[in-house]
Parts: structure tokens; sequence; C-alpha cells
């Protein structure tokens, strides 16, 4: 199916959400394995997702943080999909090819549309996987839906640990300066330069996606205005809801969410909690396709009773990598 045109409601010009559709554009006709791109209706608006890996492998939704869109999974897809069904989902108001709607995150709005995308997808359960951002929208779903969800992958989520101001402080000053502001912001959150960071490789291919995934990344940070929303932090009690095999990545020198916070509130409200601490890595982390994958492989079981406590948690501190 072909994907319907990007609403320009959220960008600064009907120029730039051209150039990041172009762009996502060829990415997604660069797909390295077999796929299904699809359009699945939902109360938010259609919602562009790509499937893939065997149909009846176990279910996984993978939504990517803010200013992204499915072509975060690149580096990883061609991993998954050997034993996952990946559903690869552009959550609704960012760059991809989703409605550009954005519900207030106060409300449930962001949970129902996303049942729905489950629905539309024919799955009665699934894994779920959320970075940033959308790790507040799959947490806020799993809260609320938990009998619906096999288990879930944290990557440097929000709404757990507190926000940093000082990344807030940082755009206000730095985004009015242009291109060069915009790269400074960039590196503040990254840490590096550059975006390779996230599209790393073992097989870099220069006739293939790698090449064109930090253009894509850097055009929707000139182009796409991001949502200003404040992500609102669950409470304990709404975190205790969280019966299903959980696995959170954090570095510790996020500048954008107190990773700290999350590993300890974690820990306390989800005993079953995998927590991977990355003391020097950022908001961007390094490469987590492999313990991802294992973790969902390990983890594709019955959800525990909420009545229960399993076993405690565990907090893995690692180098980074």
């Amino acid at each position: 199916m072909t994907p319907q045109a990007i609403s320009v409601d959220n960008y600064r010009s009907a120029a730039g959400a051209r150039a990041v559709q172009d762009r996502y554009r060829a990415l997604l006709d660069l797909w390295p394995v077999p796929n299904q791109q699809r359009t699945v209706p939902t109360r938010a608006g259609p919602t562009f997702v790509v499937s893939s890996g065997p149909e009846d492998a176990p279910a996984v939704l993978a939504l990517q943080g803010s200013a992204a869109n499915t072509a975060r999974w690149l580096p990883q897809i061609e991993h998954w999909a050997q034993h996952l069904r990946i559903h690869a989902v552009d959550v609704i108001g960012e760059p991809g090819l989703s409605g550009p709607v954005r519900p207030p995150m106060t409300s449930d709005a962001y949970a129902r549309w996303l049942d729905d995308v489950m629905k539309g997808l024919g799955l009665a359960q699934a894994a779920l996987i959320g970075v940033s951002r959308s790790g507040w929208v799959v947490t806020d779903y799993a809260t609320r839906y938990p009998e619906r969800v096999t288990s879930l992958v944290l990557l440097a989520p929000g709404g757990i640990g507190r926000a940093r101001l000082g990344i807030l402080l940082r755009s206000v000053l730095l985004r009015p300066l242009g291109a060069w502001g915009r790269r400074r912001l960039l590196r503040s959150v990254v840490g590096r330069p550059t975006v390779t960071v996230a599209v790393s490789t073992p097989r870099p291919d220069p006739t293939g996606w790698q090449p064109l995934l930090p253009l894509l990344t850097m055009l929707i940070f000139q182009h796409f205005r991001q949502s200003r929303e404040r992500i609102p932090v669950f409470t304990d009690d709404t975190l205790r809801r969280l019966t299903m095999p959980v696995f959170a990545v954090v570095g510790g020198r996020d500048g954008i969410f107190d990773s700290r916070q999350t590993a300890h509130r974690l820990a306390h409200t989800a005993p079953q909690a995998t927590i991977r601490f990355l003391p020097e890595a950022r908001h961007v982390l390094p490469d987590q396709t492999s313990p991802v994958l294992d973790f969902l492989l390990t983890s594709n079981r019955p959800q525990y009773p909420a009545s229960t406590t399993p076993h405690t948690s565990t907090l893995e501190r690692h180098a980074d990598r």
C-alpha cells in the first residue's frame, strides 16, 4: 500500500515537510527485509505501520521516539525480523506518515489510539518497545491494558524519571541560532557531532539505507516542530500495574530525563524489571539490538498475575555498549 502524504501541520514549512517526506520514502524503499507497509485506521487518524518478520512469530510493536519515524528501526530490523514479527509504528503527531494529531498526554487518548492499532493489526497481545517520549506512550498503554502486553521494552523512557530543565533551556537559546544552533542542540543530546552512533551496523553499505538515515535526522531537526508538552510523570501506584516482564535501558548522562530516578523507581515499583544502566551513555543510547532481542526471545510467556510479586528486580550496571 502506498502510504499517505505527510501533513504539513507540524512543520515549519510545506517545503520542509516535502523534504522530510522524500527522504523518508527513499528509506522505506530500502527497507532491508521483506515487509508489508500499510495504513491502519484509528480514532486519531490513519497510522502507518511497517510489518516485518515471520507472520507466525511473536508480535512486537516498536514505537520510535519524538522527532523520528519507523526509519529509526532500520539498524535493528534485519536481526529482530529473523525471530519476531515486528510492527514498526509511526506515532501520531511525529514526522512519519501517520496523522498529525497530538492528543493531550494527560488523557487516555494515546492508549486508546494504540489499542486501535493493535486491533487494526489483528493482535490480541504483543510485546511493546518504546523510545524516549514513546516510552511514556507504551508504559501508559501497559498500565491501562496489562493483559494485552506480553512484555515491555523501555529505551531512555520518559514519564518515570523527572525531566531535566537544562535541555529545555538550551533549546530556547540555541534554536533561534539557525543551523549552527540546531547542530549544537543535537550534539548535546547525542553526545557526538553526527548521529552515526544511532545508525552503526556491522557491514555498512554505501548504496543502502545507512548514508540516508543521518541525513533524514538532520532534515527532521531542521524542519519539524516537536511537541512542547511536558511528559506527565507516572505515580508509583500506576507503575505498579506493570505486571509483565520489563526491560529498561537508561544512560547515566541522559540530558533529558533523570535516568537514575528512572532506574530507582522502576526497581521499586516493577520488581520483575531488568534495568540496564549505562553510566556514560546519553539520551541517544548505544546500540541495544542484541540485548533487546535476547530479552524479547526469553520473555514471551504469560504475564504475572497482578496480585503477585514474581521476584526482585535486576539492576545491571554496564560499560556503555
